[in-house]
């Protein structure tokens, strides 16, 4: 429970007054707090620690859906920021719900707790360690694979075995290049010959994922993995926001059918779909550039029955 008894929420995003969300300008990593789950400092103890997370980031959806996957609903507690964001940065209002464990209005409360004068990036999701009163880590990549491997939780749930942690690396490593971060970079590149060159290295990876899944239910096989875990938020986006707003293809998500099915198959598991809103997910805008494709929103059946039990 929150250190005080009041459960407090942050005033209305306000543009006029506080301006747009710009990170801060702290030295060194953009994520500095790399604590790790299972070492002297931070022991694997249910109950100790707490994810703050927000709808509408999907690295945070990782977080949270790994920890449905491992059954920690009762090991790690998890809250909600707002959607949106003005100069404050991510804020505790009534939609989501106020911070229960702190009191906090905003999410920079947690980081200057930790670091006093903290001036950096503000992100989610962020693990937080009850008994020390400070962040553990907002490092997105080690949250999740901390929940996955250190607490326990289903062992049916092997979201990073041993024997596959080489090739999920190398995989997430470049879900990361050509799916995670790649609207963005689409979106960024200032000629035409940057957009064409950016845009066919994205649209060649899904045709690679897509084919991999011909044969195969999930990326490695029968079992979700960290890697499935990673790509899904993005491919949950693609239609209605990151390729409106990118123009990265012509071809929509379900012009890729066996990427298509697979993304509603891990849809229809309860960790993906509770840990999911779609009203979270704003229809994204595309630029103005004459060379570049125009794609409309696309909001797909994402409850079309699947037959990938089958593969």
């Amino acid at each position: 429970m929150p250190k005080s008894s009041t459960l407090h929420h942050a005033s209305p995003v306000d543009l006029a007054t506080h301006g747009h969300y710009r990170p801060g300008a702290r030295p060194g990593p953009r994520y500095p707090f790399q604590g790790r789950i299972g070492t002297p400092a931070f022991p694997a103890e249910p109950g100790r620690y707490h994810l703050y997370v927000a709808a509408v980031c999907p690295y945070a959806q990782r977080a949270a859906i790994v920890r449905s996957l491992k059954g920690l609903q009762d090991v790690v507690s998890l809250s909600y920021v707002d959607d949106g964001r003005d100069g404050r940065g991510w804020a505790f209002r009534e939609r989501r719900g106020a911070d229960p464990v702190n009191g906090f209005t905003l999410l920079r409360q947690a980081y200057e707790a930790t670091e006093p004068g903290f001036d950096g990036h503000v992100s989610v999701p962020v693990l937080w360690d009850r008994t020390t009163g400070r962040i553990v880590s907002n490092d997105f990549p080690d949250i999740t694979v901390d929940l996955a491997t250190r607490f326990g939780g289903d062992p049916e749930a092997d979201l990073y075995p041993e024997e596959l942690r080489p090739e999920i690396d190398e995989l997430n490593a470049r879900i990361h290049e050509y799916a995670n971060t790649a609207a963005g970079r689409v979106a960024a590149a200032t000629t035409e010959a940057a957009y064409t060159q950016a845009r066919g290295a994205v649209v060649a990876f899904l045709d690679e994922l897509d084919a991999r899944l011909a044969d195969r239910r999930f990326l490695f096989g029968s079992g979700i993995t960290e890697s499935d875990v990673r790509l899904w938020p993005t491919l949950l986006r693609f239609d209605l926001s990151d390729n409106p707003a990118a123009g990265i293809s012509e071809r929509p998500l379900t012009a890729f059918p066996h990427l298509w099915d697979y993304a509603r198959d891990l849809y229809a598991h309860p960790a993906f779909r509770e840990n999911t809103d779609f009203t979270a997910i704003l229809p994204g805008k595309g630029g103005i550039d004459a060379w570049r494709i125009r794609v409309e929103p696309l909001r797909a059946d994402w409850d079309r029955p699947h037959r990938r039990a089958a593969v």
